[in-house]
């Protein structure tokens, strides 16, 4: 692990590599969204989309995207960006692969994958295995609807 994010809301992991640490391959697991509170309405993936392109943009990344589509992880709405960029500091080449996935209250999940893009193709089997083991919250039973109270499918594992 090489350290929290989002104020201990996430985790950077990252095998050691040969290289300097700022040119590593990691993964990126945090909720970047809370539930909204009150009366707010929730930000949603295509907000949390456009916000991250946007953040690439102003910190003066030239990116491009390779690949954006839904999915569903953990039974729960996704939305998949890939890019590739040039870092503007180091002159390094990436390819993030961003997965946002709304949570049971409205909050909002992201796993990432930044690596080289010679990297991508030997990360990608265990980035996807990732997402297939992610498993969000329930929400707390006293906060369930009726609705939310039946028997959760027989194929999802215990948490």
């Amino acid at each position: 692990m090489l350290g929290e994010i989002f104020d201990g809301n996430g985790v950077v992991v990252a095998p050691p590599q040969r290289e300097q640490q700022a040119f590593w391959d990691e993964v990126t697991a945090a909720m970047v969204v809370p539930p909204p509170q009150d009366d707010k309405e929730a930000q949603g993936l295509d907000g949390v989309i456009a916000q991250a392109s946007a953040a690439m943009r102003e910190a003066g990344q030239d990116f491009h995207t390779l690949e954006r589509g839904q999915r569903t992880v953990d039974h729960k709405p996704a939305e998949m960006l890939r890019v590739q960029y040039r870092e503007k500091n180091t002159g390094r080449d990436w390819v993030e692969e961003l997965v946002f996935i709304e949570g049971p209250d409205g909050e909002i999940y992201s796993v990432a994958l930044k690596c080289s893009p010679g990297s991508r193709a030997r990360l990608e089997p265990a980035f996807a295995q990732i997402l297939r083991s992610w498993s969000l919250p329930e929400p707390h039973p006293d906060e369930q609807t009726p609705a939310q109270t039946s028997t959760p499918p027989a194929n999802r594992a215990p948490h």
